[in-house]
C-alpha cells in the first residue's frame, strides 16, 4: 500500500503553481434572511493547467464543465470559481476572467492581449443565509483573484461564509499529502473544498465528525466529547432546506491528462463520501475540479503492459491520495468554522472534543 505524509502547509498550494483567494461579505448580527454573509473562492492557475472535473449530486450549479470532457479540444484552464449564491453567484466568474484578461492569461487568440480566459466554476446554496439578494458578483471574483496568494485562510470565508454542514457551519478546509514510496513517490496532492450538505458530517454515536475514520481522531486534535454535549448535538435542528452542495478542487504536481485528472476527480469523491453521510443526494449539487500542474517527474521509470497507459501506477497513487486530501479537507472545514447567523458550529457544540 502507498502511504503517504502531510505537506508541508497541509494546504492545496502545497501544489507549486496555485494559489487561492476570497472575497466575502459578513455583516454583524446577520441572521437567516437579513444582512450579508456569502463569498466566493478562486483558486488561480494563472498560466494553465490541466484540468478535469466530476459532478456527482442531483442538483448541481456550474460553468464551464462540458469543456473539461477528456474529448474536447481546450486542455488547460486558468481559474477554477467555488462561490455562494446559487445560480446567481456564477456572475463572479465573469470578474475571475476580467482579472485573468487585464493580467494577459488566458487562450492567446488574435493580437497581444486578445485572451480568452478558462474559468470553470461551482455553486453552493447559501441563499438562506442573511439576505435572499445578497449574493457574490462579479467584482467579487475580481477582488477573489486580485488577492490570491499561497497562504490563504479557512473555515468562515470566502465561499464557506454563508455554508452549512448538515445541522452545523460549514466552510472552507485544506489539505495535502505528499505519496512517500511507490512510482509516485514524491508526487503531491492537495484539495480546497466548501462543505455545505445536506448530511451529517458527525457521527451522532460518538460526536466525531465521520472523516477522522482513516487518519485518527488524534491526528485532528479531537478526542471524544462529553455526552451530555453529544446529547445536544443531536437535538439541533436539521438545516431544513432542498438546495445544499460540497464543492472544490483537488490538485497535484503529477503530469496527468484531461482523463487522468477527471479520474482523480472521481476519486475525490470517495473522501466526500467518507466525511458526509449520505453524499451525492439528489438535494446537493456534489461537485470536484481535478488540477495537474505537471510539475513532478518521477525518480525511477515504470513499465506497465502495453494494453494501459505509461502513467497508470502514477495515477492510481494520486487517485488513493486525493481521497484522502478530500475526507481531511471536509473535517477540517468543520473544526474550522465559526458560527454565523445562528448556526452552530462543531467548537461550540463539541468544546470538550478538542485536546
Amino acid at each position: 500500500m502507498t502511504t503517504t505524509r502531510t505537506g508541508p502547509t497541509d494546504s492545496l498550494t502545497d501544489v507549486a503553481g496555485l494559489v487561492v483567494g476570497h472575497h466575502h461579505k459578513l455583516d454583524e448580527g446577520v441572521t437567516l434572511g437579513s444582512g450579508a454573509a456569502t463569498g466566493c473562492t478562486v483558486v488561480l492557475a494563472s498560466a494553465g493547467v490541466v484540468a478535469g472535473v466530476d459532478v456527482r449530486g442531483g442538483g448541481p450549479g456550474t460553468r464551464e464543465t462540458d469543456l473539461l470532457d477528456p474529448s474536447h479540444s481546450v486542455q488547460q484552464v486558468n481559474a477554477v470559481l467555488l462561490t455562494g449564491g446559487s445560480a446567481y453567484g456564477l456572475a463572479a466568474a465573469d470578474g475571475v476572467m476580467r482579472w485573468l484578461e487585464e493580467h494577459d492569461h488566458g487562450i492567446a487568440m488574435g493580437a497581444p492581449g486578445q485572451v480568452v480566459p478558462i474559468v470553470p466554476g461551482a455553486v453552493i446554496f447559501d441563499l438562506p443565509v442573511g439576505d435572499w439578494t445578497v449574493r457574490p458578483t462579479g467584482d467579487f471574483g475580481f477582488l477573489a483573484a486580485d488577492t490570491a496568494s499561497r497562504e490563504f485562510a479557512t473555515g468562515t470565508v470566502g465561499a464557506g461564509v454563508g455554508a452549512r454542514a448538515g445541522a452545523l457551519k460549514g466552510g472552507v478546509g485544506t489539505a495535502s499529502v505528499v505519496i512517500a514510496d511507490g512510482p509516485a513517490e514524491g508526487t503531491t496532492a492537495s484539495a480546497l473544498i466548501v462543505a455545505n450538505p445536506v448530511g451529517s458530517v458527525f457521527d451522532p454515536r460518538t460526536g466525531l465528525p465521520w472523516g477522522v475514520g482513516s487518519d485518527g481522531a488524534e491526528s485532528f486534535g479531537l478526542r471524544l466529547p462529553d455526552a451530555s454535549e453529544l446529547v445536544a448535538a443531536n437535538g439541533v435542528a436539521a438545516k431544513g432546506t432542498v438546495l445544499n452542495t460540497t464543492i472544490g478542487v483537488v490538485a497535484t504536481d503529477a503530469a496527468l491528462t484531461k482523463a487522468g485528472c477527471r479520474r482523480v476527480a472521481v476519486a475525490g469523491h470517495d473522501g466526500l463520501a467518507r466525511a458526509i453521510r449520505p453524499a451525492h443526494s439528489p438535494l446537493d449539487g456534489d461537485t470536484i475540479f481535478a488540477l495537474a500542474t505537471g510539475d513532478h517527474t518521477p525518480n525511477s521509470e515504470i513499465t506497465v503492459p502495453a494494453a494501459f497507459p505509461n502513467d497508470l501506477p502514477i495515477l492510481d497513487a494520486v487517485c488513493a491520495a486525493s481521497a484522502q486530501v478530500v475526507e481531511r479537507a471536509i473535517v477540517k472545514a468543520i473544526l474550522d468554522a465559526a458560527s454565523v447567523a445562528g448556526i452552530p458550529s462543531y467548537r461550540e457544540l463539541f468544546p470538550s472534543a478538542f485536546l
